[in-house]
């Protein structure tokens, strides 16, 4: 292929390869000629994104299923504090 152009699966490579590492300036522009022609990577990399930013979102604690927990012991100890008196 010519020096500017790539084909969708080196497009798709770079893509990847954007969201953990910097690309040199001639990735950047080859990538970003690509996308200006292709519709598919550029559909591509917006999915890439949701679903990088999904994955990490689901891996981090959940906050409020811990915070739920500690108002029903929260709850529980007062309800037995009143029966006791």
């Amino acid at each position: 292929m010519h020096l500017l152009f790539l084909s969708c699966l080196k497009a798709t490579e770079l893509i990847e390869k954007k969201i953990y590492f910097r690309l040199t300036l001639k990735q950047k522009i080859q990538l970003k000629a690509h996308k200006a022609m292709c519709s598919a990577c550029s559909n591509y990399e917006k999915q890439s994104r949701f679903m990088d930013q999904a994955l990490r979102h689901s891996n981090k604690p959940n906050e409020s299923s811990a915070d739920l927990s500690e108002l029903k012991k929260e709850t529980l100890a007062k309800i037995k504090n009143l029966e006791q008196n």
